[in-house]
């Protein structure tokens, strides 16, 4: 039996190990391919750009990965911080569209999620069902009545059509609700007993609870808008709104070097974030599947 466990762990600890290879992979390549010279990268990469530049949809020749430089260079970085503003201005763009999102949402859900938890009307289950049909939706089904109703208001072309439904989107709410239910009910009933408000309730008893979910919800929305591509092209057809991630989806082939350097820049915000957050995020998910509701 004592082999027999050994044996499952070690496959376990095997196949993880495969996944964790595979996911980092592309990173670690984005990472040092970074600081590779141009001539070096068309050495390596020049079979797949070859290809897409002759319109081909597969690759004849043998592509070299590699992840160490022959030699270093930080001329991409340079170009991309200094010579180039453009980069930049793209990167405070997503900060500015990214943002605001986040802490519009999170103030939303957590207003809509007290609602639901303390809220025992007949409507509520046909309400937050239909946020569950909301939030399964993914962005393309959404983004057309998206930008008819921003064009109804006059928000086409402003870093409003981008905030405004991401305020109300059901992701959060449908998170920040199954954590809410599971504040034992004596907390909110004593709170009340001492006279307590709703809104002191709310702030003091259950907000504080609900830091983990918090900050978890926070890093996906931020992750998830911090990456946006579709809904900036549509809702914002002026370039100089867009984000980095848009300009990062139209850099062309003979600028190879610089798009890993600035994917590279692009991706530090969401990592600080990652690990700086990760017990938050390890916690806030893990209860979800723990809650009745």
């Amino acid at each position: 039996m004592k082999k027999k466990n050994i044996a499952g762990r070690t496959a376990v600890f095997i196949a993880c190990l495969i996944f964790a290879v595979a996911f980092l992979t592309p990173t670690i390549l984005t990472i040092t391919n970074s600081f590779m010279t141009e001539s070096e990268i068309e050495a390596n990469y020049g079979a797949v750009f070859g290809t897409a530049r002759a319109g081909h949809s597969y690759v004849s020749e043998k592509v070299n990965l590699k992840f160490i430089p022959e030699k270093v260079t930080v001329s991409q970085y340079v170009t991309a911080l200094i010579k180039s503003p453009d980069f930049l201005f793209k990167f405070w763009n997503s900060a500015l569209l990214t943002i605001p999102v986040v802490l519009f949402q999170l103030a939303v859900a957590s207003i809509a999620a007290y609602g639901f938890t303390r809220w025992r009307g007949k409507a509520r289950a046909a309400i937050f069902f239909s946020y569950v049909i909301l939030m399964l939706m993914p962005y393309q089904v959404t983004l057309v009545p998206n930008y008819l109703v921003s064009d109804a208001l006059g928000l086409v072309g402003t870093r409003w059509s981008i905030i405004l439904p991401g305020a109300f989107a059901p992701f959060s709410v449908f998170l920040l609700t199954k954590f809410m239910r599971r504040i034992p009910k004596s907390l909110i009933e004593a709170a009340k007993l001492d006279g307590a408000s709703e809104w002191r309730v709310f702030t003091r008893v259950c907000l504080p609870q609900c830091r983990a979910a918090l900050f978890s919800i926070a890093i996906l929305v931020f992750i998830d808008y911090w990456n946006m591509v579709e809904q900036a092209l549509i809702l914002l057809p002026d370039p100089d709104q867009q984000p980095l991630s848009v300009f990062l989806s139209q850099i062309n082939a003979g600028e190879v070097g610089l798009a890993f350097a600035v994917a590279t820049f692009y991706m530090i915000p969401t990592l600080l974030l990652f690990l700086g957050g990760e017990d938050y995020l390890v916690e806030g998910i893990a209860h979800q599947g723990s809650v009745k509701g």
